[in-house]
């Protein structure tokens, strides 16, 4: 006999939800019920990054409260089973992610099943399983954090990924939690296409799947999903912004180092179009980043089409999920910091992208409710610097 099984999976950067908790973070979390709610998923994968945020040792405690205010809230008492991992140890620097995942299982959904990398076999799941600071001796899940040679200029950073594995009825898939570097200088970003920032994200993704498909245990399908931090082709971009400007490179002093660039308008009243610095993206006309100019902005954003042999993504019909305002009364509108991109993904092996496929296909028609959506949370509402990004699918399997 066939079953569905509704899944939701939903990425979230929350490192800006700690500087503003009030607000943000009641509105965030009526969001992320709102999407459940409208679904109805039987299995929910939360996969949050920048657990605490930049504040970390002030913060922690109150990620930890953020986490137990999903957890037990009243959206929520219908998963009576619930994993929770968030690597919240900060004082191990060698090892600490700042990553947490939550897993919710519905009291409908029955032979579900997850793997312990220690005795390598599946266990059934039950209860409640909160493993909060250390993630070291857990056994059902495996973090890593990225070595420092991944990014020579940096002398420390949180970065790296963590895994989980599940059986659904007979259906088995990892589920990979993925924090990758950003960009930190927008002039840098600008020197060639592709840039070094894309560059060592490449590698960086290019272990990431490699670690997970290696032969320590069977490969199965993947969703890898959470900041990428990929970016827009800046160079590429800013050329095509610029075509009608007269571009000016500010350098320091009598060095060679440029530290700013300014397209301004070639008419009389030399309006300043863009605006670049390090920690700056001024570009006037915002509304080439929204929704409708989705299409062409599409082809700036490359960094996905380096690894289409192994990966595949839904279409992006959404704005870039960051870098959004955190003023609680602008949340369509983006900070002039970073140029937008989709930093925030949901990626997945083509075996997986053609199971979820085959139930899509086979509702076409009468039942669109059970199409495949990928979209933003909150989209209306300020989420802080990053929109959370979800995908909802169902799964279809042999019951038992």
């Amino acid at each position: 006999m066939e079953t569905l099984t509704d899944v939701l999976l939903v990425t979230a950067n929350v490192g800006s939800l700690f500087n503003n908790l009030g607000e943000i973070q009641s509105e965030w979390l009526q969001e992320l019920y709102k999407t459940i709610h409208c679904h109805k998923p039987q299995f929910i994968a939360l996969h949050f990054q920048e657990v605490g945020g930049k504040d970390y040792m002030v913060n922690m405690g109150h990620a930890e409260n953020f986490f137990r205010c999903i957890e037990s809230s009243e959206e929520m008492k219908d998963y009576d089973r619930v994993c929770i991992y968030v690597d919240s140890q900060f004082q191990a620097e060698d090892v600490f992610t700042a990553l947490g995942s939550m897993y919710f299982i519905h009291k409908t959904l029955k032979n579900i099943y997850q793997y312990d990398f220690n005795v390598k076999e599946f266990k059934a799941v039950s209860g409640q399983n909160r493993y909060v600071g250390s993630l070291d001796r857990v056994t059902t899940v495996e973090k890593e954090k990225f070595v420092k040679n991944f990014w020579p200029d940096f002398k420390w950073s949180r970065k790296g990924f963590m895994r989980t594995r599940w059986i659904i009825h007979n259906q088995g898939f990892d589920l990979v939690n993925v924090h990758l570097f950003h960009d930190a200088s927008n002039l840098t970003a600008c020197e060639a296409s592709p840039s070094i920032y894309s560059a060592n994200r490449k590698n960086a993704l290019r272990y990431v799947i490699n670690r997970i498909s290696d032969s320590r245990y069977t490969s199965l399908p993947f969703f890898l999903f959470g900041d990428f931090n990929f970016r827009l082709d800046t160079l590429s971009l800013v050329q095509h912004l610029s075509t009608t400007a007269d571009v000016q490179t500010v350098k320091k002093d009598s060095s060679n180092v440029v530290e700013k660039i300014i397209c301004e308008e070639k008419d009389n009243h030399h309006q300043v179009l863009l605006h670049i610095e390090e920690k700056l993206f001024a570009y006037l006309n915002q509304a080439y980043f929204r929704e409708e100019n989705v299409p062409s902005l599409l082809k700036y954003d490359k960094e996905v089409a380096a690894f289409q042999d192994v990966i595949r993504e839904e279409d992006i019909k959404f704005p870039p999920s960051y870098p959004y305002s955190e003023e609680y009364t602008k949340p369509t509108q983006y900070m002039n910091t970073r140029c937008p991109a989709w930093c925030d993904r949901i990626l997945m092996s083509h075996t997986a992208g053609e199971f979820i496929h085959r139930v899509a296909s086979s509702f076409q028609g009468d039942h669109d409710e059970k199409s495949i959506v990928y979209n933003t949370l909150g989209s209306n509402v300020c989420m802080g610097d990053h929109k959370p990004v979800f995908l909802f699918f169902s799964l279809k399997t042999n019951g038992h």
